[in-house]
């Protein structure tokens, strides 16, 4: 009983089902804003309604997820006060800096210019009225940039001074902070991720309505524009998280050792990429493994006898510089979640390199069950996002902050397990409520296709005003 109220169980619990949820709105908000504002950008320069079709009914799945991941990330906020007080106060000096960019700077172009975007349509002229939700997708990126700069500072401390007076970083570098390798490195791979995620809606809901032949002349080039972008986002996800693992490399040299399950410090040929790995319940040696020589040595080091620090040899290094105690995350897990991300992330560009073949010079695929493969394609990406989550942070452990704080150390030391278990509970049921609303919503939205072209223009070929299309 006392093990399944300990209040640092569950509070990891938490805000792991809270983050994920709140990241499942994520990468489909800052990619479907930036497919948006092309789709407008099209429309602009060419005049083809087809294009302005596609603007209003992404733009409307853009909106449902928007509000839903805006009202989500609010719950974020309250969990660093409520159950990880003791964290929030070692880091608030840092973490306020880049927060408060994020939500006065960011946020605050969003906000602003997603609503000039929404009722401005017959009020502003249309150049205006496009760079408005250009801003909106530069706002969104740059929320994006500022959040991972703060989680950067937990992966790779940078930009602070102790003070164990009060018991907590001050910064003393903002500009560190947010040039820390980690968040330069991460950037690109996170945007080229939802990039992907957002190229995976737009495969699935145009396969699912040229699978009935509906609507084909606005669901054909998003299709063909959704599988370039899927194909596009792919190789830069592949070539930015290269950078991203020399820079792991670099400061989290655990976190790659256990996502390779890689026990004993190897050069050259003996440091092997990991196929599949099994090891011994204590996770100290390994039993039986399928390896590629010389492919981690690359990866990790860009040079085929680079040498990578193992498991064992950094534990004990660690238990050195930290004093006693076990320093490697669960392997199983991290291993695992590595194999997953690349796995999903890779399975879904291939399924658009087919689809490309199969679509080209205006052909339709010739078999039916390949239109069902490109709809339920779509959570391989965002699965792949997910899990690569799941890598990041649970490679950290047993860190909060990766050496200045375990993740033990930053739990409220006021909360009982049993105050954590109740808003476990309910922040369980209530999201669960909000993805049935959600899916219905979006659903319900992509089902019944874009507006017909003459809902969009008036008799002289202008532009009506939104709420006839909305």
């Amino acid at each position: 009983m006392n093990e399944i109220l300990d209040p640092l169980l569950l509070a990891r619990w938490q805000f792991g089902l809270t983050t994920i949820y709140h990241f499942l709105f994520v990468p489909l908000t800052i990619g479907l804003v930036t497919v948006v504002a092309i789709f407008q950008t099209a429309w602009y320069r060419s005049g083809k309604v087809h294009y302005l079709q596609l603007t209003h009914f992404f733009g409307k799945l853009f909106l449902i997820n928007f509000a839903m991941g805006v009202v989500t990330g609010i719950v974020q906020e309250f969990q660093f006060g409520m159950n990880w007080s003791n964290y929030s106060r070692f880091v608030g000096d840092i973490f306020g800096a880049p927060l408060a960019l994020e939500g006065l700077l960011a946020f605050f172009l969003e906000a602003t210019f997603i609503g000039l975007w929404i009722f401005g349509w017959d009020k502003l002229p249309r150049g205006i009225h496009l760079a408005c939700i250009w801003i909106t997708a530069a706002g969104t990126i740059l929320s994006a940039y500022f959040i991972l700069a703060a989680n950067a500072f937990m992966q790779n401390p940078v930009g602070y001074t102790l003070n164990h007076a009060r018991g907590r970083a001050e910064l003393t570098d903002l500009w560190a902070v947010l040039t820390n390798k980690v968040a330069l490195a991460a950037f690109p791979h996170t945007i080229f991720g939802c990039f992907m995620v957002s190229a995976g809606l737009l495969i699935s809901v145009a396969a699912w309505h040229l699978s009935r032949n509906r609507n084909l002349e606005t669901m054909r080039p998003a299709l063909k524009f959704g599988l370039w972008m899927m194909v596009v986002a792919g190789i830069g996800s592949v070539f930015s998280g290269d950078q991203l693992g020399l820079a792991m490399v670099q400061t989290q040299p655990m976190k790659m050792a256990a996502a390779e399950a890689l026990y004993k410090t190897s050069t050259g040929a003996d440091a092997s990429f990991s196929i599949f790995t099994l090891g011994t319940p204590d996770g100290v040696h390994e039993l039986f493994s399928i390896r590629v020589p010389y492919l981690l040595s690359f990866l990790s080091t860009h040079s085929l006898d680079g040498t990578v620090e193992g498991i064992n040899d950094l534990n004990a290094h660690y238990q050195e510089l930290f004093g006693p105690g076990d320093y490697t995350p669960i392997i199983w897990v991290t291993y695992w979640a590595f194999r997953w991300m690349i796995g999903l992330g890779l399975l879904h560009v291939l399924v658009a390199v087919v689809g490309l073949w199969f679509t080209r010079k205006g052909r339709t695929p010739p078999w039916a069950w390949m239109w069902k493969v490109a709809i339920w394609a779509f959570p391989l990406s965002l699965g792949a996002m997910i899990v690569g989550w799941i890598f990041t942070e649970m490679g950290r452990q047993p860190w909060i902050v990766f050496s200045l704080m375990k993740t033990q150390d930053g739990v409220s030391p006021g909360t009982t397990g049993l105050e954590v278990l109740i808003s476990l509970i309910a922040f369980t049921a209530i999201y669960g409520t909000l993805a049935v609303v959600e899916f219905k919503l979006i659903k319900r939205a992509a089902q019944k296709g874009p507006a017909p072209a003459e809902d969009h223009l008036d008799d002289e070929g202008k532009h009506v005003p939104v709420a006839t299309v909305y």
